[in-house]
């Protein structure tokens, strides 16, 4: 009986390499405007909610659309600066969040496709170490220990569900 595979779709090594050389070309090109906060730094600045933006959106609006009645003595030129890499950060960050979900996803079903073929073979080793067979014993000696035994005689849970 064969097992259900629930990802049969697999990278090549040219294709691996190319998501890796992907990734440093994205990590250099934004190095050097990157920046690691400590948990204090993220703290005190923290990030503009929903209203805040708002609110910078509509200062931004009024500096475009009627400029003089913007103060005079602010950069207008690094507001714009800021505010346009906010918005590419932002788009970024969407897109990378939707790979990274994806990348995740794609990761978990690989992981249930070799938990559910080490439990096939986990029973299968059981199965040949109850024949005699040589070599099946050790094998089930080393194996058994991922499967504590707490009085109860039942499966090993599914992966997650502990």
């Amino acid at each position: 009986m064969p097992l259900p595979n629930l990802n049969n779709a697999h990278l090549t090594p040219a294709q691996i390499t190319a998501a890796e050389d992907a990734l440093t070309q994205l990590e250099t090109a934004l190095e050097m405007l990157t920046v690691t906060l400590t948990p204090h730094e993220r703290s005190a600045y923290g990030s503009i909610n929903e209203q805040n933006k708002l609110l910078v959106n509509k200062v931004w609006d009024y500096r475009r659309n009627a400029p003089s009645l913007s103060v005079p003595d602010l950069d207008w030129a690094e507001f714009e600066n800021d505010y346009n890499s906010r918005l590419v950060m932002e788009n970024l960050e969407h897109r990378w969040g939707a790979l990274q979900e994806k990348i995740k996803n794609t990761k978990i079903l690989h992981d249930h496709d070799n938990y559910q073929a080490a439990l096939a073979d986990y029973a299968y080793t059981l199965y040949r170490a109850g024949s005699q067979v040589a070599g099946y014993e050790t094998k089930m000696n080393e194996l058994k220990q991922f499967f504590p035994r707490n009085g109860k005689r039942s499966a090993p849970a599914p992966e997650g569900e502990e």
